[in-house]
């Protein structure tokens, strides 16, 4: 692997910033501890997600030396940051646009300009004609330290058009609207929403989710053209705050959907689109352990449901009573099979499944039609289902990747049974598939399970235990790591990594079995599956055993910390972006955004004291020791509501404060962002940039190991009070 880039120039090492000290005491469940970093979460967080400025200077202070220490000790790979992120921008298409999506009279789509960072919404006539612009993101971002454009959709009589935008990182996005005719902004505008819409039939109103002070998305609210935000009108309000509530139109037309969801059970109200202010039908009352999703077919709704089923099932209701006694198998339950979306047309039903931790898609005819699968080639592969607007279209539209193949979007009709592509992403003038190998290969972890792991890397590559290895791992929530392309890792395989997906327990590739075994009490399954892969692939001769590089984000961030107790010595280097760390002290604080719903993902250590022995058993922070550290470069957000900024800084903190040799350990905070980091898509690749760049400098030695030994040998800096 060349070191190109990299500057072997000997450097002063500067010091690394110390946290100073405040003990606080901590009780529960008849334990008592102490939190010397506690000071470091804000008493006013809440008013930082929303204005960045209003942090404490001493909190600052910290961060900002922090991000100086980083940016220090990264300077010697400045230069190969610079390289690999032109490499990722040429091998986009800075000009790409996606495929039309016809609606009514128009086909709508969203580009971007050459060296544009956000998208432009358009249309043109169904018939063909002249493009019209109907929302430029980059002409909206200007002058903002931050935009992220969210979401934008078109009203019914197609003459106005709702989008959202968050300007803070802080996740809370701003509604307005477009007069698409007179081509001017309507003064309407929404703040604390979630960003999605749906427009009532006579496109004079849309309805919205509204976020309460803790982030939290809590009532469905009708907002009328013309008026005031105070005096929307409130169509659902769900009071316990281990619920969310999110929206979302049928594409009959007719009706919303109002999913009230929470970690282990959720119910469907149907709102009526001709008169939104009468109150939600329920379609089934919520019960615990029990999911569903409903779609809306006329007389009938079609409902994806775990009910006497683990790995989901359809069933049918009638419209004039959906409740659960009257619902009627459609699409038996097959253990094993986990059925993941469903996309519902007036001919036929489309369903995206996982089976033997590959997707599937299956067609089924409607009303009693026939069935059948749609096959791929591929080992390990991704598929998407693209949105299509009308409801009775003959065909529906998926996408298709794999690691070593670029996506492809398709145009399936069912009728047929005939795919037709319709956009095969570009990629470089000399990409060659042929060139590169994507497999997949199993994990043994102590308890017997079989770890899938998908892997990529060149053809050429000789597997001599030499190798360079990249592998990324998250395990929560039920969410899969999908085995799709990504140029951006072009730029670690072609230098002689090998890039692998860890598909550890606590998401579902291998059924919903695969997430209970890697939630709440079997949670530690995640830590135990991913060192597990990590070992397997340097046994098995595709990575050297001093050249494994982790990383995970978020709850893969809580990964990261794990592992980084567990198995220091297995990791040369370790990318932990966003990550949740502070699991024991935020589980423990009910007043935080997110932790009352968490409860029923990781357990609730406030009642529980076996919960809390459990979490207190893994939490990356309280799990620190005197010990050998690997090199570690931590990300975070200022205006993160998800994982909140503190929680990284304080683990940084404590890990300099007690091991004992190894590091460095670095933090860089965007002051900025959020959860997401940079919003913009050209931006984000410095980001990447930058994680790859400390990889590759571990691996090389440039970084840890021989190189630079600091934060547990080599001193400190004076604290930061």
């Amino acid at each position: 692997m060349s070191d190109a880039g990299l500057d072997a120039k000997p450097r002063k090492t500067p010091l690394a910033p110390v946290a100073a000290r405040r003990p606080q005491e901590r009780r529960a469940h008849g334990e008592v501890w102490s939190d010397d970093y506690a000071w470091i979460r804000a008493d006013n967080w809440r008013e930082v997600l929303s204005d960045p400025a209003a942090l404490p200077p001493d909190i600052r202070a910290l961060l900002e030396a922090e991000n100086a220490y980083c940016e220090a000790l990264l300077a010697p790979t400045r230069n190969l940051q610079r390289q690999l992120a032109r490499e990722m921008r040429a091998r986009l298409k800075e000009d790409d646009s996606d495929v039309p999506q016809t609606d009514g009279p128009y086909a709508y789509y969203s580009r971007f300009r050459h060296g544009g960072q956000h998208r432009i919404y358009c249309r043109k006539p169904r018939v063909g004609g002249r493009e019209s612009v109907l929302l430029d993101g980059d002409a909206r971002a200007e002058g903002k330290s931050f935009f992220q454009l969210t979401f934008a959709r078109h009203s019914p009589d197609h003459r106005k058009l709702a989008w959202s935008a968050d300007d803070k990182g802080s996740e809370m996005y701003a509604i307005g609207v477009r007069d698409l005719a007179g081509e001017m902004d309507l003064p309407d505008r929404v703040d604390r929403a979630t960003g999605e819409t749906v427009w009532t039939r006579d496109s004079l109103a849309f309805l919205y989710v509204e976020q309460d002070d803790n982030h939290r998305p809590w009532r469905v609210m009708l907002h009328r053209l013309g008026t005031d935000q105070s005096e929307d009108s409130q169509i659902l309000e769900e009071a316990d705050p281990a619920f969310f509530i999110a929206i979302k139109p049928s594409r009959l037309g007719r009706v919303a959907m109002i999913s009230v969801h929470g970690h282990d059970a959720s119910e469907t109200h149907v709102v009526d689109l001709d008169n939104p202010t009468a109150t939600p039908r329920l379609i089934a009352p919520r019960r615990s352990g029990h999911r569903y999703e409903a779609m809306d077919h006329g007389e009938h709704f079609y409902i994806l449901t775990n009910s006497e089923a683990r790995d989901f099932r359809v069933v049918t209701a009638p419209r004039a009573a959906p409740e659960e006694a009257n619902w009627r198998p459609f699409i038996a339950h097959q253990e094993g099979r986990l059925l993941e979306r469903m996309s519902l047309f007036k001919d036929f039903l489309v369903l995206l499944a996982r089976e033997g931790g590959a997707p599937r898609l299956f067609v089924h005819e409607l009303p009693g039609g026939g069935a059948h699968a749609i096959a791929f080639e591929a080992q390990t592969y991704h598929l998407t289902l693209e949105p299509v607007y009308e409801f009775d279209a003959s065909v529906f539209r998926f996408g298709f990747s794999s690691m070593a193949c670029s996506q492809e979007i398709y145009d399936y009709d069912v009728k047929l049974r005939q795919r037709m592509l319709r956009k095969k992403q570009m990629t470089p003038k000399d990409f060659d598939a042929s060139a590169y190998v994507t497999r997949s290969v199993f994990a043994r972890d102590a308890d017997g399970e079989s770890v899938p792991i998908s892997l990529l890397y060149r053809r050429d590559l000789a597997l001599d235990g030499k190798a360079p290895l990249l592998i990324y791992g998250y395990g929560a929530y039920g969410h899969p790591i999908d085995a799709n392309f990504s140029t951006n890792r072009l730029s670690l395989v072609d230098r002689g990594f090998v890039y692998a997906l860890a598909h550890v327990r606590g998401g579902t590739e291998k059924g919903w079995r695969w997430y209970e075994q890697g939630k709440l009490a079997a949670k530690p399954n995640t830590f135990s599956d991913f060192i597990a892969a990590a070992r397997q692939l340097v046994a098995e001769g595709f990575a050297s055993p001093r050249g494994v590089v982790a990383q995970g984000g978020s709850a893969g961030g809580m990964l990261m910390g794990a592992v980084a107790n567990m198995a220091p010595e297995l990791f040369a280097g370790i990318i932990a972006d966003v990550p949740f760390v502070d699991v024991l002290n935020t589980m423990l604080d009910d007043s935080l955004p997110l932790t009352p719903p968490e409860w029923l993902e990781w357990g609730d250590p406030i009642r529980s004291a076996e919960a809390f022995a459990t979490i207190r058993s893994y939490s990356p922070y309280d799990n620190v020791r005197p010990r050998h550290y690997p090199a570690i470069l931590v990300l975070a957000g200022l205006t993160d509501p998800r994982v909140t900024y503190w929680e990284p800084v304080k683990w940084v903190a404590r890990l300099r404060a007690t091991m004992t040799g190894g590091g460095p350990i670095l933090l860089r905070t965007a002051m900025e962002a959020g959860h997401g980091g940079a919003p913009g898509r050209l931006e984000r690749l410095d980001d990447v940039a930058r994680a790859y760049a400390f990889a590759i400098a571990c691996v090389e030695g440039k970084i840890g190991g021989q190189g630079l030994v600091q934060d547990g040998s080599n001193g400190s800096a004076a604290a930061m009070s």
